[in-house]
Formats: C-alpha cells, structure tokens, sequence
C-alpha cells in the first residue's frame, strides 16, 4: 500500500492547468479569470441618489429639525435623466433612486423627512443634513485604472454584475475539462426489470455524473458498456478524443482480472494504486492519447469516496482553480467510533451539526464500501488514523461534503 499523500501526489501532479478561452461574460460564472481586469470607467460614471427624496444644498437645512424650511421645488429628475436642473440657494429638486445629483445640490434629504404641498412648488423638510448625504460620488465602487480583479479569482454572480457593470461582453478564463463517464460489465444493468442471478443496478455512472454536474463540470455519458474488450476500447478511445478527461468505475484491484484493466493496460499509460485507506483502496490513474483517465473503484462509497479524494481535486487543478479540496475542520467525535488497525485511514461517513462553537458528529449509519445509503445520508468524511478508533469527545479531522443538516 502507499500512503493518500503520496498518491495524491502522483495523481494530481499529473495534471496541468487548461488553455485559456474567451467566453460570453453570461457564461463565465464557475470559471476561473485567465486575465487581469482593469477598470475602463468609474463605477458609478457619475454623483447619483441613493435615496428617493430631494437634491438640495445642505446649507439650506440647517436648524431644519427645530424649525422646518420651506424650499422651491426647480423640478424633477428621474433615474436615467440627464439632471441638468440646477439647484440654487433656496430651492430643491425632487430626485430618484439612481438620478444624477444635479449641478448645485450638494446633499440629498429622503423623502420621508419631507411633505410637498398640493401644487408641487413648494416643500418642507424637517431634517438638517450634512455635505453629502445620501450622495453616490462618482467612482464611489471602482475608479478607472483600478485593477477590480487578479488573474486566477473564481468567477461568482457578484464578479459577473462587476464585469457587466465595466461594460464587458466577454473574458479569458482558464477552459474547463469535458468529462466522460463510462460503466462496464455484464452484470451491469439500468432500469427497474427484473434483476437476473449475478447482476446489479449501475448507480455509479449516474452518481459521478451527477457529482461532476455539481462541481460545474460538463460531462458526457459514455454509456454502459459490456464486458468485450472491442467494444471497452472503442468506448475509451472516444472518450479520449470528445473529452478532456475520461472517469471509469470498477476493475481496478490489484490482480483482478477485469476487461476495462486488460485494455486500458494495452492502450494507456496507466498506475494502479493500492492507497492506505478505506474504503476506496483501489485507484488507477494515467492518460491515453494524453488524456487524464481515473480509475475509481466499483464498490459504489468507494467510487464516491476516490472520487473526492482524486479525480475533483485534479479536474479542479485543470480548471485552475487555487483551492482544489473542499473545506477541512476539525471536530469532535459525539458517539465512539471503533475500528482495527489495519495500516489505513479510514472514511467514516458522518453526520455534522455546528454546535457550541465546535463541529460534531456522529456515524450516519453503516460503513460498509457497499452501503450507499449512509453516504447519502451523510454530510462529512470524518478520518480516523489507524488505531482502535475515536471515544466520545475525541477530534479528528472531517472532510464537509455537504450542509449542515
């Protein structure tokens, strides 16, 4: 056996970051910039109201709360209008949220602190205020020639309004991987017929697909192929060419003998890993025709398990994402959780909550590499080093794989 560290290593040091592509800035979120981007104008382009209300000269409000003043109304702005109404000594301009603050004003008063009379010449405000209240300078958010973000930040909702904001129809961001899934076997089977001796569901192929799906990866179903190895590496070669990365299940113990193995030996340049944990102990990993191709193993926690610990932090390093692992904690063990050594770690399947200041857990149910329910009841990984186990009140480290429940 070799130790996850190291064969983490060996894996996602195979990887390299993609080519970079120009994108539709509507399409750009979940990808990581390739490019610095500078400020072209300032944001906001000119002085607006944060309040609907009255533009005014501040001056003009003084002792306002103790004795109300009245003010000439010069006009309205609406958002979107040029704002050209000045306002003198003694008058105001009614304005919207968003308006540009007219030539003169220097202040805005909401217009909760102010009543109109019935022709709209006239207004009261019953509020003094300050130079520059409720006022929006220009380049109050961003200046042009700021840089508003590095090379390498993670394109969310937010960074989208920004760059829709600096007018930017497109970006460069590093091109995520394609990634294909395949299953294989003739004991294999989908749908609710009748299960034959020997033969089981495929819920791997799915379950990967829809993890990739959630990371924000676009996939390609390879499908469920047979045990033949013809039809394995035509499946494998196009993999290779439609995709960018290619994920298998099953067939990849040491001394197995499994027609996914016998080809990917002959075609690929493959490793085949025994890694010091449970579950999921069995890996390959290589490339064919240069693509990367993991070899996850067919129980379906440890295919899930594999999954997380190999083939997302590599596809996340090809995406050029700087953090490639989910959050890491440390917690506090509510019920005992007991194990052999055996040289490993161990993945126990949690169930976390946040609770007086410290995250706990405890076992989501059985641990067996077979037993999916408990994974998907679970919402941590916890990692038990090899011993007897955890007693109440231990800490171990937990992987977070989903939201507090």
């Amino acid at each position: 056996m070799i130790p996850l560290s190291e064969a983490r290593e060996y894996v996602i040091g195979s990887v390299s970051p993609r080519a970079t592509a120009t994108v539709p800035v509507a399409e750009s979120v979940g990808a990581v910039l390739a490019e610095d981007v500078h400020a072209v104008e300032d944001i906001p382009p000119f002085a607006n109201t944060a309040m609907d209300g009255f533009a005014v000269q501040a001056d003009d409000t003084i002792g306002a709360e103790d004795n109300p003043v009245t003010l000439k109304i010069a006009g309205t702005i609406a958002a979107g209008a040029a704002g050209d109404i000045e306002v003198k000594q003694g008058s105001a301009v009614r304005i919207m949220t968003g308006a540009p603050i007219p030539p003169g004003a220097d202040a805005v008063v909401m217009v909760e602190r102010t009543k109109a009379n019935d022709d709209g010449t006239e207004v009261v405000v019953d509020l003094e205020v300050p130079v520059g209240n409720h006022l929006r300078p220009a380049g109050d958010d961003v200046k042009v020639g700021d840089l508003v973000f590095s090379a390498g930040a993670e394109i969310t909702p937010g960074h989208l309004g920004v760059l829709l904001s600096l007018g930017r129809t497109e970006v460069s961001v590093i091109s995520k991987p394609v990634v294909g899934v395949v299953s294989t076997g003739d004991e294999l089977v989908v749908g609710p017929q009748k299960l034959e001796p020997g033969q089981i569901r495929d819920s791997n192929r799915g379950t990967i697909l829809a993890l990739l799906a959630e990371a924000g990866f676009e996939t390609v179903d390879l499908g469920l192929v047979p045990d033949d190895e013809a039809a394995i590496e035509e499946v494998m070669r196009r993999g290779a060419t439609e995709c960018d990365a290619v994920v298998t299940s099953g067939g990849v113990s040491m001394g197995d003998f499994d027609y996914v193995k016998a080809v990917l030996k002959r075609i690929a340049d493959m490793r085949w890993m025994q890694v010091a944990i449970r579950p999921a102990k069995p890996l390959a990993f290589g490339t064919l025709d240069g693509t990367p191709v993991f070899g996850l193993p067919g129980n379906p926690v440890s295919s899930m398990v594999s999954f997380a610990l190999f083939a997302l932090p590599s596809l996340r390093k090809m995406s050029g994402f700087a953090h490639i692992d989910g959050p890491r904690v440390e917690a506090v063990a509510d019920e005992a959780m007991a194990r052999r050594p055996d040289g490993k770690t161990h993945f126990a399947r949690v169930v976390w909550r946040y609770e007086d200041g410290a995250y706990r857990f405890t076992s989501a149910g059985g641990q067996g590499s077979h037993q999916l329910s408990a994974m998907a009841d679970a919402n941590g990984l916890a990692l038990i080093l090899d011993g007897d186990g955890l007693a109440v009140g231990d800490r171990c480290e937990m992987m977070v794989t989903g939201p507090q429940g």
